[in-house]
């Protein structure tokens, strides 16, 4: 079952590097409470997404790094960082598709990017998500409520995270 997944993710994520998809077309329903789910910090530690949900907005992006529109949406990720970071919780989850702990622990030292970077050894969450593809945004609102969703490197962030207020 999670080889099927992780197949799925890798495939949908090299289908959606030539053309991306609309927000709220693919993966969990918005409207729907975000499920939380194991995680793994960069040292190893195990944290449940719970911890982040339900206080305050969350953007959360399923990410890689070998994602092309990761990489593409990652200015944007960036400003809407600095932007809204005192309000709004961000939490990247690397899925563990074709990386280990120790590539993404790699990346981010080289790049430091901002908010909270988890791993998802196992993919549960992914699974939880039905992640349809690296660079899947999901927007949270405090009350843990699913508020928007899409994928691809040119989703207008700053929109979706209005709907979190």
């Amino acid at each position: 079952m999670r080889s099927f997944r992780a197949l799925r993710i890798a495939l949908t994520a090299l289908a959606l590097t030539a053309t991306p998809a609309m927000a709220q077309d693919l993966g969990i329903a918005v409207g729907e409470m975000a499920p939380a789910g194991p995680l793994q910090t960069l040292d190893g530690k195990t944290v449940d997404l719970s911890a982040f949900l339900g206080k305050t907005p969350v953007v959360l992006e399923f990410w890689a790094t070998w994602c092309g529109n990761c990489k593409q949406l990652e200015p944007a990720m960036r400003a809407a960082m600095a932007k809204h970071g005192a309000q709004v919780k961000f939490v990247t989850v690397a899925v563990s598709v074709n990386q280990s702990i120790d590539r993404v622990k790699g990346w981010q030292k080289a790049n430091k990017l901002g908010g909270e970077l988890l791993y998802d050894k196992q993919g549960t969450v992914s699974g939880a998500y039905d992640v349809p593809a690296t660079s899947y945004v999901v927007v949270v609102d405090k009350t843990g409520k699913i508020v928007y969703t899409g994928v691809g490197g040119t989703q207008n962030l700053e929109a979706a995270i209005k709907r979190a207020f």
